[in-house]
């Protein structure tokens, strides 16, 4: 390549990365909105989370379509590919998250807006606080290209399923009591679900972050927190 060239395709994975970035500001906004939306019953913010969440599948499409561009222009080879690929891999993870949280905004509404068993939302606001951590640390693990710090956020990964099984029990527990407490109840399980689910995708990046800087597949045997016993609550349930 002429150092021209070189210039231009620095710049090309540097915008690249930026984008990641910038999806992962905005995925962390809408999660942290419709838990919000979810804390204060307010049906106004949780239309606005999904409103917004549009902009992050265009965002997406944006970081596939570019990535494709380099891919075809300059035909990288090692490091360079497999940041490409990661970059399209996280940009998904990202995506499902807006979505994720899309989804909680429109259980929001379809409560009205009602908070009837205060404790549990609080304890739903305590999951999303963990799990907001876990993506902002990795998201900053994927720029630092940092290892060690990926491999942290999946570990603690254990904390959130922990926390989610513990919930989900208490909800059961509230709607036996209570019939009245059903629907209400079924909505935060979707939710707490939903976070759950973030706690995931935080992982998937962090594993991601470790492929692209050795060039080595993380073995998929990381230890899931009473896996056995909440499929079968969720069976029974």
């Amino acid at each position: 390549m002429t150092n021209h060239t070189v210039v231009a395709y620095d710049q090309e994975l540097k915008e690249l990365a930026g984008r990641i970035a910038e999806m992962g500001g905005m995925a962390e906004g809408l999660v942290a909105d419709a838990i919000g939306a979810l804390v204060r019953g307010d049906t106004g913010l949780a239309q606005r989370v999904i409103l917004s969440d549009a902009r992050l599948d265009r965002l997406q499409r944006t970081v596939e379509e570019q990535a494709i561009t380099i891919i075809a222009r300059r035909q990288p080879m090692a490091s360079d590919l497999r940041q490409i690929f990661v970059a399209m891999r996280v940009s998904g993870d990202l995506e499902r998250v807006g979505d994720l949280a899309k989804s909680i905004a429109k259980r929001v509404i379809a409560m009205g807006g009602q908070v009837q068993v205060k404790s549990i939302v609080i304890g739903v606001e305590h999951l999303a606080d963990i799990a907001l951590e876990q993506l902002k640390a990795v998201l900053d693990a994927f720029t630092a290209r940092d290892v060690e710090a990926a491999m942290a956020v999946r570990e603690r990964d254990e904390q959130i399923d922990a926390l989610y099984t513990s919930l989900f029990r208490e909800l059961l527990t509230y709607m036996m009591e209570d019939p009245r407490n059903i629907t209400f109840c079924t909505h935060l399980l979707f939710c707490a679900k939903n976070i759950e689910r973030m706690g995931d995708h935080a992982t998937n990046v962090a594993e991601a972050v470790a492929y692209m800087v050795t060039g080595e597949v993380v073995s998929d045997d990381r230890p899931k927190v009473n896996d056995a016993e909440q499929m079968k609550l969720e069976g029974d349930a």
